[in-house]
């Protein structure tokens, strides 16, 4: 039996196709393939230029011979005003199947943590789909992570806010 390697390293602009297609890989696996519609225009200029969020990428093979990409975990950063501290956000993880059971979400999980204790972060929080239960019991049986039982994600889109904006005191 030959030792799978593989090796995680960030994301650079140059790998924005590449970021695409492992979202698009997780859109198909949460049984949603139309809603990722993120262009390569937008990940570039969010994600590389104006930095509002970061990506790590595991590929086959080394750094130095590198092969096929396998998983990605894109990720920013906020803030805990009851630890005074910031917070790593885990925005997306995923590895491809044909690419599980390999040790790439614990090693992308592993390189989060290093990124969270290099910025002081007090916390590494994520949602994940309640129907998604083998990656639950991987956070929970592997990771340790604990469910925010009592909290319920809230979300406007693109559509609802500028609706919201009726609100503010000085109107745009």
């Amino acid at each position: 039996m030959s030792h799978f390697q593989f090796h995680i390293r960030p994301a650079t602009a140059d790998d924005v196709d590449t970021l695409l297609q492992l979202v698009q890989g997780l859109a198909t696996y949460e049984k949603e393939p139309e809603s990722a519609q993120a262009t390569p225009e937008l990940f570039r200029e969010n994600i590389f230029e104006k930095g509002y969020a970061h990506a790590l990428l595991a590929f086959q093979g080394t750094p130095e011979e590198p092969g096929l990409p396998l998983g990605m975990a894109l990720y920013f950063f906020n803030f805990s005003t009851w630890t005074g501290r910031p917070g790593l956000y885990l925005e997306d993880l995923f590895v491809k199947p044909e690419a599980r059971n390999r040790g790439i979400g614990k090693a992308l999980f592993g390189e989060l943590a290093k990124v969270a204790q290099q910025r002081n972060c007090g916390r590494l929080d994520w949602s994940v789909l309640m129907w998604n239960e083998p990656s639950i019991a991987f956070y929970e049986k592997v990771l340790s992570a604990k469910r925010m039982d009592g909290w319920m994600g809230m979300r406007v889109t693109d559509e609802g806010i500028p609706n919201i904006t009726k609100f503010a005191l000085v109107a745009n």
